[in-house]
């Protein structure tokens, strides 16, 4: 109840915050619309060439980019830490994060949040929903379970990404990560990993599993026969990516001494 108490504080302090300045608002919403576009518009494209990428055609790749956009906009909304060397390490910010009662990194997911971001998955559904129609494909009763429990895995293997190289700022003076080349990675699994050569799909699959977020959880509802079964682990390999992820993390923050003066 703590925690929930806070997240709605800090959901109302955000929206009075933003519609303070509604325009800029809906421009950053309308801006990620876009950006989203461009890569939907990227595959349409690609699809007036070719029937097919690898055994795939256009309906199941639109729908494993839109189960690829779920989870990822649901993860950006609460983790939004892209600038978190510079500010809290490099700046000191941390130092006011551990005075704080609430657990540090909830703490700093909170104030970070962006509820804008949402509109990504809203827009995944629909694409999902769309394709869906398209394919014909089945529902079973329990689908809409298997579905939550799926994003779930692909938000706690982000998580769990994100947080161990995110954590690696203890450890470093820089004021640069490697969150950057880690998003340009993440859009690897928005396709499926089939494409990809053997060494792609085995670092996308258990060394960054990626191919968690986007193609195999896709793929259980595309091609149940094959895929249903490995696409099940997705809550497993995120519930183990998180752990070392908060391990790596609650270790950096015991290392952390202050920005000192």
């Amino acid at each position: 109840m703590f925690y929930a108490g806070l997240l709605i504080n800090y959901f109302k302090n955000y929206m009075k915050t933003r519609l303070t300045y509604r325009s800029d608002f809906w421009m950053e919403v309308v801006s990620d619309l876009l950006f989203n576009g461009l890569n939907l518009f990227f595959i349409l494209v690609v699809f007036q060439h070719t029937a097919a990428i690898g055994e795939w055609n256009q309906q199941q790749i639109l729908f494993i980019y839109g189960y690829f956009m779920v989870p990822y906009g649901l993860f950006i909304t609460f983790f939004n830490l892209w600038g978190f060397s510079e500010r809290y390490i490099v700046k000191g910010e941390m130092d006011r994060i551990l005075t704080r009662p609430a657990h540090n990194l909830v703490q700093l997911m909170l104030e970070n949040m962006d509820p804008s971001s949402l509109f990504n998955a809203l827009v995944g559904l629909i694409i999902m929903g769309y394709s869906w129609s398209r394919l014909d494909l089945g529902l079973m009763w329990y689908d809409p379970f298997v579905f939550i429990l799926l994003v779930a895995g692909s938000i706690m293997i982000y998580g769990g990404i994100y947080i161990f190289f995110t954590s690696l700022s203890f450890f470093s003076d820089s004021p640069t990560g490697i969150t950057p080349m880690l998003w340009n990675l993440q859009n690897y699994g928005r396709y499926p990993v089939t494409i990809y050569n053997r060494l792609i799909n085995i670092m996308l699959t258990w060394v960054l599993p990626f191919g968690f977020v986007g193609f195999y959880p896709a793929a259980y509802f595309l091609d149940r026969a094959n895929w249903g079964s490995f696409a099940l682990l997705t809550p497993l390999v995120g519930a183990v990516f998180l752990t070392i992820g908060l391990t790596v993390w609650n270790y950096g923050v015991k290392r952390y001494r202050g920005a000192g003066s």
